[in-house]
């Protein structure tokens, strides 16, 4: 029947949604502590996926019987209070992080969020932006350091997938002075009569964000791309170390885009910026569809390319098992790559050679080691095998290859062998490990707090500015924003766009 319409449903559902909110906000009542306090209390969580029956057979209630991915959909309205006697400022949040409190949705995923305030308090709508730590990756939800008067309040009106209604939800954080925890008494949110004006502007308020998020889901056309799509062919080269993000990128593109065709050719930092400006120079006119991407700035004599930071990325030297060492300090690698140690008995290893196992010229990942910790270049090339030394007057044994596949399988395989990578690439393999750098190991939650030298901005290169309706773009806008980030975080960087991220990214 025509009324039985996904349309129709939404605007029941919100209606009814409308009202029980309402209901729940005015029901609630609560106690002041003597002290510092920010309370929370989960004033709904309610199914409105198509999974929601009612008693009739064949007969669904669910906002989403067109949508299958939102099946399980529940909608959750969060209070969170200064339920406290005392004022909350921003400098009361202890957190060391940007944001002040954290939401946790257990095995749910956050679709959407709705923030709502109380009338009067329109003002503290100003501090949920991206700069403050207004943000959300799967479960969590970050929120800024919000100041709270006495009494006041604000709400997030959250569309989750995932487990169902009643799993664990928590709001934690540090408050000077105070606590974070759930409220454990009830109070109306306004004074009687039961249906005063604020309460029914409470309800459109409400009513207004629930139609709002299910016509974005509901309503939409599901054969459009849900981002700015551009068609056509672009090609990514450049970092053979950030090749397997964009990999994961090009093929969420082509999925969400379809028309578009994303090609990955990497073959190294520096063979990328020199391939985009040749082919930036012989085009007749305009950007070439052309991405390069390098660990780290591009080296003089390239006015013509524009940047853009995408990443933060964390390396890692790598040894052979059979050498038990786990620490160096950056005298020591020095050292090692001067040719002034060649026995790993000199650092209180096993009587075994050194091999040094490096990237080519080309390599971003060779470039940052040798900026970052060696502060000079590495050695002459002495080996073809990485076994045995092809020059008698050298120092050491030190081979190039082509890719940070081959260093890891070679490192693996000789005993004795050095060598670096990526952080996320080395992780799990075996017959290597990982060498902290003067105590401190190679992390990506450490940055910015630790010494630990061997990292590198990611930078994204086009040829002059690509138009704005260019696939190039639109490719550079969907790597840095939204689903981007959560694939960069996947594989062990740290996206520019996060509020940590846009500190160290601007540092440079």
């Amino acid at each position: 029947m025509e009324w039985l319409s996904a349309e129709n449903l939404v605007a029941v559902g919100t209606a009814v949604l409308g009202i029980l909110a309402s209901a729940a906000v005015l029901w609630y009542e609560r106690r002041v502590p003597r002290r510092k306090r920010i309370g929370y209390r989960v004033q709904l969580d309610t199914p409105i996926g198509s999974n929601v029956r009612s008693g009739r057979p064949n007969f669904r209630l669910g906002l989403f019987n067109e949508t299958p991915e939102m099946s399980d959909a529940t909608l959750v309205l969060l209070r969170i209070e200064n339920d406290g006697s005392q004022s909350i400022a921003d400098n009361d949040y202890t957190g060391r992080e940007v944001h002040g409190l954290t939401a946790e949705f257990t095995d749910r995923t956050i679709r959407a969020i709705a923030v709502t305030q109380p009338l009067g308090a329109e003002h503290l709508m100003d501090h949920f932006t991206p700069a403050a730590g207004m943000r959300h990756s799967g479960s969590t939800i970050y929120l800024p350091r919000v100041p709270l008067n006495h009494g006041q309040h604000f709400k997030l009106l959250v569309l989750l997938t995932g487990a169902g209604v009643g799993s664990e939800i928590t709001v934690s954080g540090g408050i000077r002075d105070g606590q974070v925890m759930p409220n454990r008494s009830v109070t109306p949110d306004e004074k009687p009569p039961l249906f005063s004006r604020a309460a029914r502007w409470i309800t459109v308020l409400l009513t207004v964000c629930v139609v709002t998020l299910s016509t974005i889901i509901v309503v939409r056309d599901d054969t459009r791309p849900p981002i700015g799509c551009a068609k056509g062919t672009l090609t990514l080269t450049g970092s053979t170390a950030f090749a397997p993000v964009v990999k994961e990128l090009a093929k969420k593109y082509e999925k969400d885009c379809e028309g578009s065709t994303v090609v990955v050719d990497a073959h190294g930092s520096t063979a990328g910026i020199r391939a985009l400006a040749d082919e930036g120079a012989q085009a007749r006119s305009g950007s070439p569809a052309l991405i390069a991407l390098a660990d780290g700035p591009k080296p003089g004599g390239y006015p013509q390319l524009r940047e853009e930071r995408i990443a933060v990325s964390v390396f890692a030297l790598v040894v052979n098992d059979k050498v038990p060492v786990r620490n160096l300090s950056t005298d020591d690698i020095r050292r090692l790559y001067r040719g002034e140690i060649n026995n790993w008995s000199e650092l209180g290893g096993p009587n075994m050679p050194v091999l040094l196992v490096s990237r080519d010229a080309n390599s971003g990942t060779r470039e940052v080691f040798q900026r970052r910790v060696l502060l000079r270049n590495e050695p002459a090339n002495s080996s073809r095998d990485c076994e045995r030394k092809d020059d008698g007057e050298a120092k050491v044994v030190r081979c190039e290859l082509d890719s940070t596949e081959q260093v890891l399988s070679t490192v693996a395989r000789l005993a004795g062998a050095i060598g670096y990578s990526e952080l996320r690439a080395g992780t799990g393999l075996k017959g290597l490990h990982r060498l902290n750098i003067d105590g401190e190991p190679p992390s990506v939650d450490d940055i910015g707090e630790s010494a630990y030298p061997y990292r590198e901005i990611e930078y994204a290169y086009t040829y002059g500015q690509p138009p704005a309706d260019s696939l190039a773009s639109s490719f550079l806008g969907y790597m840095s924003r939204g689903n981007g980030q959560d694939v960069i975080r996947t594989h062990g960087h740290l996206p520019c766009a996060t509020p940590k991220g846009l500190r160290i990214c601007g540092e440079g």
